[in-house]
């Protein structure tokens, strides 16, 4: 049974920093293209970052130069590491494939405040 446990979500101040964590059960996050979404209060859930099985990364415009995707294939975890945010970058977080394939976490709440 897949499960993709997210964390590491809070409150922080503009130009602050977080790191989210994505832990992968039943499945093996390395032969996958994963990604990270999120999804701010009355929008779409949006493609923020991905990273191929191959490493090769890919960044949404508004997050490009901020944020930094990365997996541990040994902890079998992603994370997303968050610098210089903006009250823009409030949303709900989650991972899922590239496909969005797997089941949906919980996600983690990230809030900046201004």
């Amino acid at each position: 049974q897949v499960q993709l446990v997210e964390s590491g979500g809070g409150l922080v101040q503009a130009w602050g920093s977080l790191t989210l964590s994505c832990r992968a059960s039943g499945m093996i996050l390395r032969i996958h293209d994963m990604a990270w979404y999120r999804q701010a209060p009355g929008n779409q859930r949006e493609l923020v970052a991905g990273i191929t099985y191959k490493g090769i990364t890919n960044y949404s415009d508004s997050v490009k130069g901020r944020f930094t995707i990365s997996r541990d294939n040994a902890k079998n975890t992603m994370y997303l590491q968050m610098s210089s945010l903006k009250p823009e970058d409030t949303a709900v977080y989650s991972c899922n494939t590239a496909r969005q394939s797997s089941p949906w976490g919980q996600g983690t709440q990230v809030t900046v405040s201004s």
